[in-house]
């Protein structure tokens, strides 16, 4: 979301809220080492999750609500490809801590997950390259790349009351690619 007037045109839609999930994200791959690339990526991946977040902060607060952002593994490792898409995912890391000690007070948590290598659409292209298909997932230690409804369980657990006191964390959801 680029467009700080769509991000707007959410928020006025919005009367209550108890959960907000903030998980557009783009990856540009090589256009991110142009500036507007990088800078398209970041806006997209963080910018509007804070401006989101900090303009539906009353509301959350109102109900006690919880925030969970999208991180991604390659929160913690440097991308060749995708410095951008990197840089804001790390940048959503450190964004959700702030906003997990700065909201704690209003009753509100914020977390996060970092999914790995999930079937998905922005992962169509590695998957359909058999030879970086299988480097990818032998270094999986599951073996295998998540299905979305993985990362929607964690996302749904932090969600609900049975995470009452979780509060700042990043949870993996990347079948041990990281530990490995």
């Amino acid at each position: 979301m680029v467009d700080p007037n769509a991000r707007e045109a959410i928020v006025e839609q919005v009367d209550r809220l108890d959960v907000l999930v903030n998980c557009a994200g783009v990856n540009l791959q090589e256009e991110e080492w142009q500036l507007a690339g990088f800078e398209t990526s970041m806006t997209i991946n963080c910018t509007a999750v804070f401006d989101l977040s900090t303009r539906l902060i009353d509301k959350l607060g109102a109900t006690g609500g919880a925030i969970i952002n999208i991180a991604s593994m390659w929160s913690y490792f440097g991308s060749p490809k995708s410095p951008g898409y990197s840089a804001s995912k790390g940048a959503i890391v450190s964004l959700t801590r702030s906003m997990a000690v700065a909201w704690a007070d209003r009753g509100v948590r914020t977390n996060a997950v970092a999914p790995g290598w999930v079937k998905t659409h922005m992962t169509e292209a590695a998957r359909a390259d058999s030879a970086r298909f299988e480097k990818i997932s032998t270094r999986i230690p599951m073996q295998r790349w998540a299905e979305p409804g993985e990362v929607a369980s964690v996302i749904f657990f932090l969600a609900s009351d049975n995470a009452s006191y979780v509060n700042g964390a990043v949870i993996p959801v990347d079948g041990g690619y990281m530990a490995g």
